[in-house]
């Protein structure tokens, strides 16, 4: 697999992505046994910018990268609240639509210290099409990452063929799938295993995408056929098969504040670093370290927003990358 490099640097976008944008109302301090019929009281609540896809742009166009992002909200005060936080990261709007009529989807999460409820309402997230997108815009980035396949039902009868398409006009192809709220972890993924570059799953995901009950048997499952695997292994770093080789990237050890996010804002650095030409063991501790900032702020964003923090925290304990 050819690693992106300043070759394409014509390309006006580093990265598209097609993904979804909600909101992420979270609610802390509930117990995680919560009876019926009482009155139960947190003792902290934000509103943020939710959605793996989102959250992803707007983290990515934080560290430098090239950022374009479609999507659609409804015509309602959650869809401009959403696009009001994706606006100061820098990402490129100009092909997310707001549909008359519709409402933008909510994520209400409820954290119990390592554990959470994660409670969402669609919206218009399902709605988006293949036949919705304009491929001039995707091919004028590099590369091209989907998130949140499960959610985005839409996308499913045309994104085989459009990623064949994107493969044929020079891109690289990455995928996270996020949970499958069914559980059965079938249809259309079958089939884009085997057209992507790069699988940046979480360690439960990527056991239940490969039917196996051990990190090592799913990774010996999907080896042959994806060729860079990246698993975000929480505080056990991340583990990165490329091939028959398989190696462990050291996690950065911090007191977390909120880890919502966190595999998201891991993505964002891996990826960042992946287009600037790292090879996937640098790419990998870069995500390690933006996975680990993000948990210093409450929410996906926020960290990542503070221009202060994240160039703070990046310069002491970031180091050059070299190219492969």
């Amino acid at each position: 697999m050819s690693t992106p490099s300043s070759e394409t640097s014509a390309k006006s976008l580093d990265i598209v992505i097609v993904g979804e944008t909600n909101l992420d109302l979270i609610l802390y301090g509930l117990p995680e046994d919560m009876p019926a019929e009482r009155e139960l009281l947190g003792d902290a609540f934000i509103t943020t910018l939710g959605g793996s896809s989102s959250i992803l742009a707007h983290n990515l166009a934080t560290l430098g990268t090239r950022t374009g992002f479609v999507s659609e909200v409804g015509s309602d005060p959650f869809g401009q609240i959403a696009l009001d936080f994706l606006k100061t990261s820098g990402v490129d709007l100009s092909h997310i639509r707001p549909k008359p009529g519709a409402t933008t989807g909510v994520t209400v999460l409820l954290p119990h210290g390592k554990r959470r409820h994660i409670l969402t309402y669609p919206g218009v997230m399902s709605e988006l099409t293949v036949a919705d997108l304009d491929f001039a815009y995707l091919t004028s980035a590099r590369h091209f990452h989907l998130s949140s396949l499960f959610l985005q039902t839409g996308l499913h009868a045309g994104l085989p063929e459009l990623f064949d398409q994107l493969r044929a006009a020079g891109l690289t192809l990455s995928l996270d799938t996020n949970d499958d709220p069914t559980d059965t972890w079938r249809g259309v993924l079958d089939t884009l295993l085997d057209k992507i570059d790069i699988l940046l799953p979480n360690e439960d995901e990527l056991l239940r995408i490969a039917g196996t009950s051990t990190l090592e048997s799913a990774l010996d499952a999907l080896a042959s056929r994806v060729p860079l695997i990246v698993v975000k292994c929480g505080s056990r770093g991340a583990v990165v098969q490329r091939g028959s080789q398989r190696d462990w990237v050291a996690p950065l050890t911090v007191v977390p504040v909120d880890t919502i996010g966190a595999g998201d804002s891991f993505n964002s650095g891996f990826l960042s670093r992946y287009l600037k030409g790292a090879n996937p063991l640098e790419a990998a501790a870069f995500g390690n370290l933006t996975g680990a900032l993000s948990t210093l702020r409450p929410g996906g964003i926020a960290a990542h927003h503070d221009t202060r923090l994240r160039t703070d925290f990046l310069q002491m304990h970031t180091f050059p990358a070299s190219i492969e």
